[in-house]
């Protein structure tokens, strides 16, 4: 474990127990989110990427997408 994190643990020790388990859900949701991420594109090439942008141009001109609204996340 490198020190920063040693240090960030040792200051969420200090936390009330429900902010900790309010901290926990956060750093576990975004360790899985991150391994969901790897799973699907970890291993992708540059032209991999590049046909996955291009196609996702392609629908978005073509009208098949939506803007994204933060309020229904």
């Amino acid at each position: 474990m490198t020190e920063l994190l040693k240090k960030a643990f040792k200051e969420a020790e200090r936390l009330p127990p429900e902010d900790q388990d309010a901290l926990g859900r956060t750093l576990l949701e975004e360790l899985a989110s991150e391994a969901n991420w790897q799973d699907a594109f970890g291993t992708a090439d540059e032209v991999t990427l590049g046909r996955l942008a291009a196609d996702a141009l392609k629908e978005h001109a073509a009208g098949q997408t939506k803007p994204l609204d933060p309020d229904t996340l």
